[in-house]
């Protein structure tokens, strides 16, 4: 029901995932990073522990691989899951368990990883990397770039109704997460509109949070 990726940007050490679904709010469950650590996705009949307990291991000095084998070694329900990781260092992992739904398929490079249920065909995973890879710019730029070309791959086998990308970088809560929870048209535009919108603004955020007295102000009423 899911196509996704996690990515890291080796230029600027941030993180990112960015994730669509026939389902509602798909990113509010499968969606985790952490800043200097990684990116995870925890897709397919969701455990939404799987997120955090592979980020903490990796936490700990393990790989991405590592901390793949470790935490999906706990779960019970290992065949039911379909799990993305990425480390500080752009190594990556992916288990996807033989009871992933319908059409299931993954696909990794350095630096990013790409996996899906239920998709149109198998190669849709290897377009959202391939477009990754090509794309230039800030990473939110380039997340978006790979759920785009995902999308016009194929993606799901039925519409998608939502999406959502997540960006941390050197603080300890996401710079950027964007979500659109459900809609009858194209969610991953209405992601990418309030990209558009907010990436002008995401440093003054961060500042604002940092030391307000050198924040910007953005000329909304009652903002002097």
């Amino acid at each position: 029901m899911t196509f996704s990726l996690v990515a890291r940007c080796p230029e600027t050490g941030m993180f990112g995932t960015a994730i669509s679904s026939s389902s509602p709010a798909v990113a509010a469950r499968c969606s985790y990073a952490r800043a200097g650590v990684g990116a995870v996705a925890s897709q397919n009949v969701t455990d939404p522990r799987l997120g955090p307990l592979t980020l903490d291991l990796m936490a700990q000095g393990l790989s991405a691989p590592e901390a793949m084998a470790r935490g999906v070694a706990r779960e019970e329900f290992l065949d039911h899951r379909q799990v993305l990781a990425v480390d500080a260092q752009g190594r990556t992992a992916i288990h996807s368990g033989p009871k992933a739904l319908g059409t299931w398929a993954e696909a990794q490079a350095e630096d990013v990883a790409a996996g899906g249920n239920l998709l149109a065909h198998a190669d849709v995973p290897q377009a959202i990397v391939a477009a990754y890879r090509a794309a230039r710019g800030h990473i939110g730029d380039r997340l978006i770039a790979a759920l785009r070309a995902g999308l016009a791959a194929g993606g799901e086998a039925g519409p998608v109704h939502s999406a959502g990308i997540l960006i941390v970088d050197r603080v300890a809560w996401p710079v950027a997460d964007l979500r659109c929870d459900w809609t009858e048209d194209d969610p991953i535009e209405a992601v990418a509109t309030a990209w558009e919108v907010y990436k002008p603004q995401l440093e003054a955020y961060v500042q604002r949070a940092l030391d307000p007295r050198e924040a910007p102000s953005y000329g909304v009423p009652g903002d002097e």
